[in-house]
């Protein structure tokens, strides 16, 4: 919901309820499982005909990338990718081994065991076919004014199913000990508002081939062309009415404009045409009387919009909402529609993953904190957590002489932002010390969809039970095995999965500097996201609160606006006939700014062990540690992508291409220009460079 979670990269998948899943034959050949073990930093990856200070990006990447094309059944493939694929392997391995009932299983081994097994048995998905769906549709069918679309919507929402409203639990804003109700916009398909609103050529060619898929899918469903065709027609008119209600991407970054409190009551007044009480019975939400309302014009003009509404439109686009969110679960031929135009069309990929990833992701999704106990126990030993609690050590160290010889900011500001620095939670390192209990989830090994219809509805309670209670701070955004990191700001914390802490990350056979480099940069991006353009607005316990001067935030926003502006001269795709596809500043204005903030800050952590120990400045492969540091750091960006991706991505993710993560980096820093010998003038060298951590 409102919980602002400032991510390292975006997720490598999207949710299973939109990744298109296509089942393959049962004949199949098994699947060669194992991953190939990279180092953290390899010298045969560079393309050393290029210079440094013109494009350091191909100098660093460039062997790697011609090494590396995009496999076929991915829109991307990077260093993150390469991680994640040894991360599934594992995690694949052991779901094989336990979704085999033959031996003395543990209750957690049986579990994930079972999922998968379910998710795997392709054969009884075909022989079910619709009728997991049925009492769903039938649900809907049985609608009959609009108290019951409120009714079925709030039902449908305790079991997954997204509807027009995101309802759940969230820290309060001003007050992040406690957890209250919180209601937000929602209820489109598509990646972005503007995907519904503009009128370039491919906006119109993507709504065109988003209502023949909305078709398409109640074809297979079994309604016949025409009234499917007129189903499409309504779901993108009632999708296109939600679009137009909802805060843009860049809008919603702002907590301001998110830190909305009311009332129950007077939110029923605002959504008069919803019967929000029979949502919320349904729902089995507990009683409440404060709340947030994240979207106020959202919910104004969809309640205009519900007014004007008729009943069997409201049935067709919640009929289009259950079909949209079971289809991974389905035949193969939904699977394979779905796969089609989410990823084949939107994402440029040219064949769907082997059933065995899928399942493996789906698990992970579902019972993330079961299966992280069984990844842990295998790949994660007491060392990594001491390894990687001394580099955050010293980064807090570099951090915090940062932060007090900024020339920019006032005593006053630095003794407040010390004090953030000071309060930061940082002992997220690997696993939690609680594990979540799945012990109230039923799982078969024959009923799929209706394992992930259970799971969501346990997490649908966990979330609303914690509606009235003290915020829970020891609960992780993320399973152990995820190849990511986190900062979330309503509880001043860094997280970090034991799944990102292995090469290219961090890799114990490498020098420090590659290392800071690589996972010091890490760190470093997510403590300066507690500063940056969202996270610079909460205090140190985590409230929405300015603890600025006037002038120093002036200052702030003088130099990020620098950042800004930098990042939308980058063209993310090169396109002569329909317009290049530029980088959005302010959209990726946070990740850019803990970008160039962590590689800076993790730099000074690793001067200060090269002035302790002067023994470690011998050049290793031809390349000073300084020089190091940065091939580290870039390599970590390394990918290709298809150009369908990047311009999704451009509209909807908040992190710049792995090209602009180095180059827009090293060109605003000094140390990078010293390391290099570059000169003014050239490429890698800003005139005006952009510097606020």
């Amino acid at each position: 919901m409102r919980r602002v979670l400032s991510l390292l990269f975006p997720l490598l998948v999207g949710s299973s309820l939109l990744v298109a899943q296509m089942a393959l034959p049962e004949s199949s050949a098994a699947p060669d499982t194992k991953a190939k073990t990279t180092p953290g930093f390899d010298i045969n990856s560079l393309d050393k005909t290029v210079d440094p200070c013109v494009n350091f990006y191909q100098f660093a990447c460039g062997g790697w990338r011609a090494k590396n094309p995009i496999p076929s059944d991915q829109a991307r493939w990077g260093r993150f990718n390469e991680l994640a694929e040894r991360n599934q392997a594992v995690l694949h391995d052991i779901l094989e081994k336990e979704s085999k009932p033959d031996h003395k299983r543990t209750a957690i081994e049986a579990q994930v065991g079972d999922y998968y097994a379910a998710c795997m048995d392709e054969s009884t998905i075909e022989k079910k076919g619709v009728q997991p769906i049925e009492p769903w549709l039938k649900e809907v069918d049985a609608i009959k004014d609009k108290k019951d679309f409120a009714r079925v919507l709030g039902q449908f929402a305790a079991n997954g199913v997204r509807g027009m409203y995101n309802f759940g639990a969230s820290p309060d804003m001003k007050d992040s000990k406690k957890t209250i109700a919180s209601v937000g916009q929602g209820g489109t398909t598509l990646g972005d508002r503007d995907d519904y609103l503009k009128n370039d050529p491919k906006s119109v060619e993507k709504r065109q081939k988003y209502e023949e898929h909305v078709k398409n899918m109640f074809v297979l469903l079994g309604d016949d062309d025409a009234k499917a065709a007129e189903e499409a027609k309504t779901v993108l008119k009632i999708e296109t009415e939600l679009a137009q209600a909802q805060m843009d991407r860049i809008s919603m970054r702002d907590p301001k404009n998110r830190d909305n409190p009311t009332t129950k009551s007077d939110f029923e007044q605002t959504a008069s045409n919803f019967d929000f009480p029979a949502y919320l019975a349904a729902l089995n939400a507990p009683d409440f009387t404060q709340m947030n309302d994240s979207s106020p014009k959202f919910f104004k003009q969809v309640n205009d919009m519900l007014a004007s509404a008729s009943v069997d439109d409201l049935k067709t686009y919640l009929r289009w909402h259950v079909l949209e969110t079971a289809a991974p679960a389905l035949p193969a031929k939904f699977v394979k529609e779905d796969f089609d135009f989410n990823s084949a069309y939107l994402r440029g990929v040219k064949e769907q993953e082997p059933r065995w990833k899928r399942c493996v992701r789906s698990t992970d999704q579902a019972l993330g904190e079961a299966l992280g106990q069984l990844y842990v126990a295998k790949t994660f030993g007491p060392d990594g957590k001491a390894r990687m609690r001394k580099m955050v050590d010293a980064l807090t160290d570099a951090l915090r002489e940062d932060i007090k010889n900024l020339d920019w900011m006032t005593p006053e500001s630095k003794t407040k932002a010390l004090e953030k620095l000071a309060a930061f939670n940082t002992s997220k390192i690997g696993y939690p010390d609680k594990w979540r209990d799945y012990s109230s989830v039923k799982v078969t090994r024959d009923d799929y969809l209706g394992d992930r219809m259970r799971v969501a509805q346990f997490e649908r309670k966990r979330n609303l039970n914690k509606i009235g209670k003290p915020t829970d701070r020891t609960e992780w955004g993320m399973s152990p095995p995820t190849v990511n990191a986190y900062n979330n700001s309503s509880n001043n914390e860094i997280v970090f999965p034991a799944g990102i802490l292995q090469p290219p990350f961090f890799d114990k056979t490498m020098d420090d500097a590659v290392n800071f480099g690589a996972i010091g940069s890490v760190i470093g991006h997510e403590y300066t996201h507690g500063y940056d353009d969202q996270g610079s607005k909460y205090d140190a316990q985590g409230n929405f609160n300015n603890w600025w001067t006037d002038a120093d935030r002036k200052q702030f926003e003088e130099r990020t606006g620098c950042i800004a502006d930098e990042y939308s001269g980058f063209v993310s795709v090169k396109d002569p006939q329909n317009g290049d596809v530029h980088l959005k500043g302010r959209l990726t204005l946070g990740e850019n700014t803990a970008d160039n903030g962590g590689v800076h800050v993790s730099y000074q952590a690793l001067e200060k062990v090269l002035k302790e120990d002067p023994a470690k400045r011998k050049k290793i492969d031809g390349f000073t540690p300084e020089q190091r540091f940065f091939l580290g750091y870039a390599q970590v960006w390394c990918q290709n992508a298809t150009d369908q991706s990047l311009r999704e991505l451009a509209n909807t993710d908040p992190h710049s291409p792995g090209e602009f993560r180095t180059n827009g980096v090293v060109s605003n820093n000094a140390d990078f220009a010293k390391a290099y010998g570059c000169k003014a003038g050239q490429p890698m060298v800003r005139d005006n460079a952009c510097h606020v951590w």
